[in-house]
């Protein structure tokens, strides 16, 4: 088992260090910002109007929270869904590991990547209303597949190009959901059950050549039977779901590291000041200046980033376009929101409380203790502030961030398997998916980590070209909705590419049913 497993890490090693090589790393940075100026930095200048029409909207808006009789779910439904599948370990164990190996600089590139991200987000969940469909079970399809398809693919001469394109991203979005959207999940989930509540138990279960750890085993067969119970209801019940559980579980965590942050506001200049020094290599260390460290802090804060808010894999679009709107601009704002959320308030928290915890040495950005497992390393900081129980509530935050990602990203893996096989592949698709769950909680860490960046990689290549050809159309909804919005132009809404869903949704639009 054990050289499987190392034939497998030295492929992931190969293919890893292409997927997420300067190149790509160039691309993904390129495409946010090519996003913010032709939208004309929407997510600074209309500020006030998407956070308006976003989380200020939630209680005063019928049509943002309420459910639906047909098979769409509201934009709160989709935003907790997509939230679900973003807010997860990535904002807590991901923040940690970033952190870990490359140092505090590593935030301020988390920074960087969402500000630009956030117009990725919008544009993909854009392209996604624009270019989504119905399938044979009246449900809404959309997603890269469908953009790269009908859309990259309807520029002449790259009909076959986006054809195979569309392909590619679905299989490596079937991949990504069992790493990024499953056994990286479980796997910190079980690490951290075991760190917090189960140290003292190391019984191993040896089947033949293969060992694991009972306290992990015995986590994933309970993950494995809640999982199943919700997913196989379809995307209805983990919409309603994901609504109850990811509001309360962002509003606790945000709680516990707020409480860090006023204990050790005396640590705020010291902690942003290693993270920007960070940033640059200008860590003090015996008098001179080492930059040896930005590669790592920026290659790590990027990976770390997108891990965290999706932003420019194409994935949360899938369950954006099961939304009930029909403004494709008003959906690509539930996506800026999406990411300021996920990163620039979540992970910047979950890095105070890790920065301020006394592990680092704020002066050399390194660690100040020994610790082999940073899935443990937030836990580890919340007990340092407040003892057991602080190491109990990041493990029960976990359990409920990791959970609550399994279900959305179960969702995506299911629209990539239906768009490659069909409505009928997507059953044994959801076996599948529920099975791999107990091999996540019981399989190796950073073999469960390294595998996910490669999927994220991979699957974002094909969804950012097809972003970049079709920005002139991202452009041309944008302006068509600051027109009408802003300037109170009587013009033509631009709601789909597909003529019938255009005029149904303009009707719709004109009467008020956004």
């Amino acid at each position: 088992m054990d050289g499987f497993l190392n034939i497998v890490q030295k492929v992931n090693d190969a293919v890893n260090g292409v997927v997420w090589g300067w190149p790509a790393l160039i691309l993904l940075a390129f495409a946010g910002v090519l996003m913010t100026c032709l939208t004309k930095f929407f997510q600074l200048s209309h500020i006030k109007h998407w956070f308006k029409n976003t989380i200020g909207a939630i209680f005063k808006d019928r049509h943002v929270t309420k459910h639906t009789s047909d098979k769409s779910i509201s934009q709160f439904q989709s935003l907790c869904t997509a939230l679900a599948a973003t807010v997860g370990t990535g904002n807590i164990a991901g923040v940690a590991s970033a952190i870990a190996t490359g140092g505090p600089g590593s935030i301020f590139w988390m920074w960087i990547i969402a500000f630009f991200g956030m117009m990725t987000n919008f544009s993909e969940n854009v392209l996604g209303i624009l270019f989504r469909i119905k399938n044979n079970k009246d449900e809404w399809s959309g997603g890269a597949m469908y953009y790269l398809k009908n859309g990259l693919g309807a520029k002449k001469g790259c009909k076959y190009i986006g054809i195979i394109l569309a392909v590619l991203f679905s299989c490596f979005c079937l991949l990504a959901s069992f790493g990024i959207g499953n056994m990286t999940q479980v796997n910190t989930m079980a690490s951290n059950v075991q760190a917090a509540f189960f140290s003292s138990i190391d019984k191993l279960i040896v089947i033949g050549p293969v060992s694991f750890s009972l306290v992990k085993a015995v986590t994933g067969v309970i993950i494995m039977l809640l999982v199943g119970l919700v997913i196989i209801g379809g995307l209805k019940r983990i919409a309603a779901v994901t609504e109850k559980i990811v509001p309360a579980m962002v509003i606790l965590y945000l709680i516990g590291t707020l409480v860090i942050c006023i204990m050790h506001i005396n640590m705020f200049g010291e902690v942003f000041t290693s993270i920007f020094k960070g940033a640059f290599g200008m860590r003090a260390i015996g008098g001179g200046i080492v930059g040896s460290g930005v590669k790592m802090a920026v290659q790590m804060g990027m990976k770390r980033g997108v891990f965290s808010n999706e932003a420019g894999l194409g994935s949360s679009v899938m369950v954006h376009s099961n939304s009930n709107v029909k403004e494709p601009v008003r959906q690509g704002m539930w996506g800026i929101f999406e990411v300021f959320a996920d990163t620039i308030v979540v992970c910047t928290l979950t890095a105070f409380a890790v920065l301020s915890s006394g592990f680092f040495n704020l002066e050399t950005g390194q660690l100040a203790i020994d610790i082999t497992d940073t899935n443990a390393l937030v836990g580890q900081a919340f007990g340092a502030s407040f003892g057991q129980i602080g190491t109990w509530f990041v493990a029960v935050a976990l359990l409920l961030f990791a959970f609550s990602t399994v279900l959305g990203w179960s969702h995506y893996g299911t629209k990539a398997c239906e768009y490659l096989f069909g409505t009928k592949g997507t059953l044994p698709y959801k076996i599948i998916f529920v099975i791999a769950v107990f091999g996540g909680a019981v399989m190796g860490e950073n073999l469960a980590w390294d595998l996910s960046d490669t999927f994220n990689g991979l699957m974002m290549i094909p969804n950012l070209i097809g972003v970049l050809v079709l920005s002139p159309l991202v452009y041309k909804c944008t302006k068509n909705y600051v027109d009408r919005h802003f300037r109170h132009k009587a013009i033509e809404p631009m709601l789909s590419m597909y003529d019938d869903i255009q005029k149904e949704h303009a009707e719709a639009v004109k009467n008020g049913a956004e």
